[in-house]
């Protein structure tokens, strides 16, 4: 037979169905009229397993293995991790990362973090960088790092922490010492005083014009710890903490109503005439509006209510003088209180004449090989036993030595007349009376023996008796004017009288006139004497010259 054309079917096994119960096995079942004959039905051939799912299998097998190592490194390095003294990655404190550190160098990291942050205090226009425990405020280092090592080691952690993405931020633990803070801003207490302005007035182009108040502030340090104890760690986190202050009304608001009575006083120019009685020099400076009305105050309350009570400022007078009075040489100086008070009563007056007397500092001495304490006094127109007085302890002098002289002005203790001066010359034996600047008198006249000379000096006629008495001497002296001490300490003094008398009756030294004949007094005829007596006041200075 010839094959087909057709391509070769498979061949498909053909399977029996089962034999009836009771055949026997190998027999083949007859057919019977019960049974039908045997069918044979096709079953498909399985298809020979291919290679790819082989591979696909080894594949996978080893994804899984892979997936199973890593997950193993992954578990176990994070239980060896949570096991270890370690803090876990993403964990920071105050912003400084600290994951992976040991809490031991944690410790150190944060300490050393503390001790370099500063916190800006605050308040209107003015800063201060100050460490945190300058608010009482101190890190418990150790705490806050055994809290930091605890953050993602607990499941509530852990679940905040991956919210944040595997950050750990942790809470400080804080300590705030309260009263410490006191006592810091405290001393910040006059720093952020500021006193209130009250409204005043100021010279402004040669008028008076008002000016406005102005409010103080001053630290409420109560109010400010209240807040640092509810934001302490706001202000270490921050880096700044604001402090509060409370405002001072000024006293006096409005003093518009007393400017005009301010602008009356300026009509008046004060020429003020500095007179040395020593020297018997006198200088005059005009003190005109624009210069005496920087220095003039008042009662600023009153003012408020209409009422204009003014003084001048007397430090600025007398600084203002003895700068003038400095540049004329010497150690003179004006009294500060006394030039206040005339210049002030020449405004209020309306005079515009002020005369005021130049005083004179002590002056230091070196001593010279060769003097003596009577030569120096002789040299500064002092009495000797005054420049004692002022050295206490000094018994003897050697060069190099520095002395104390007083004041001339200790020699001049009433206020002075200053148009009138008596000049006695010791060389000269004479005197001469000044009125107004010319010569009144000429007289001849006698001082001390040379045991117990006449000091030479600038004096004052100091005291008057018709008739002195000279006990040591037993002598009655007519017309008697006591210029000066000889020794401090005493009662005794030196000074003019005229032929004095001895018993009551017997007249001395009338024909020594003109030649030294006294204990230390001036004498003059008894005629020329009682002229001095009724013609010279206290305070008339006396010029004794060597």
């Amino acid at each position: 037979m010839s094959k087909s054309r057709h391509a070769e079917q498979p061949t498909i096994p053909m399977y029996p169905l089962p034999r009836e119960a009771g055949t026997p096995r190998g027999a083949a079942a007859q057919p019977t009229a019960e049974s039908p004959t045997e069918l044979w039905i096709p079953v498909p051939k399985p298809a020979p397993p291919r290679r790819r799912h082989w591979l696909l299998r080894i594949v996978v097998g080893l994804a899984i293995l892979v997936f199973l190592a890593i997950a193993t490194l992954i578990i176990g390095g994070g239980v060896l991790l949570y096991e270890s003294s370690w803090l876990l990655p993403g964990v920071s404190v105050l912003g400084i990362d600290l994951g992976g550190r040991s809490q031991a160098e944690a410790v150190t990291t944060l300490q050393n973090n503390w001790q370099s942050r500063t916190i800006t205090l605050a308040a209107a226009d003015h800063t201060w960088n100050v460490p945190p425990e300058t608010l009482g405020i101190s890190l418990d280092v150790e705490a806050t790092v055994a809290a930091a090592y605890r953050q993602g080691r607990s499941w509530g952690s852990l679940r905040q922490g991956l919210r944040y993405g595997l950050r750990f931020p942790v809470v400080p633990v804080w300590e705030l010492d309260v009263e410490a803070a006191r006592a810091n801003l405290g001393a910040l207490t006059n720093e952020l005083q500021v006193q209130p302005v009250d409204a005043g007035m100021e010279l402004v182009n040669g008028r008076f014009a008002a000016t406005p108040a102005t409010s103080g502030q001053a630290l409420d340090l109560e109010a400010t710890l209240r807040s640092l104890q509810l934001q302490a760690a706001a202000a270490v986190l921050n880096g700044r903490f604001d402090l509060i202050t409370t405002t001072i009304a000024p006293t006096v608001t409005d003093v518009s109503g007393v400017v005009e009575q301010a602008n009356g006083l300026l009509g008046t120019a004060v020429a003020v005439r500095v007179f040395d009685a020593v020297s018997d020099d006198s200088w005059t400076w005009t003190l005109t509006p624009d210069i005496w009305g920087q220095w003039l105050t008042f009662d600023a309350a009153a003012a408020q209510q209409g009422q204009f009570t003014w003084t001048l400022d007397a430090a600025q007078v007398g600084a203002h003088l003895n700068a003038q009075v400095t540049q004329l040489g010497g150690s003179r100086y004006v009294d500060e209180a006394m030039a206040g008070t005339a210049v002030s009563q020449a405004i209020a007056s309306q005079n515009p004449n002020v005369s005021l007397r130049a005083y004179h500092y002590p002056q230091q001495h070196v001593v010279q090989s060769g003097e003596t304490i009577s030569s120096i006094g002789r040299d500064y127109g002092i009495p000797y036993p005054w420049i004692q007085q002022a050295n206490p302890g000094v018994d003897s002098l050697f060069a190099g030595q520095i002395l104390t002289i007083p004041s001339v002005d200790e020699l001049i203790p009433l206020p002075v007349v200053e148009n009138k001066r008596v000049v006695v010359s010791i060389t000269q034996q004479k005197a001469w009376v000044y009125e107004n600047g010319s010569l009144k008198w000429e007289w001849a006249a006698s001082t001390g023996i040379a045991d117990s000379p006449t000091s030479p000096g600038i004096f004052q006629i100091q005291t008057h008796e018709e008739t002195a008495y000279a006990g040591n001497w037993d002598l009655w002296m007519p017309s008697f004017m006591g210029i000066y001490r000889p020794v401090p300490t005493s009662d005794f003094m030196n000074g003019f009288h005229g032929f004095p008398s001895r018993n009551g009756s017997q007249l001395l030294w009338t024909s020594s006139l003109g030649h030294p004949v006294t204990y230390g007094c001036i004498l003059l005829s008894s005629d020329n004497a009682q002229i001095l007596y009724d013609w010279a006041e206290e305070g008339v200075i006396v010029e004794i010259q060597p």
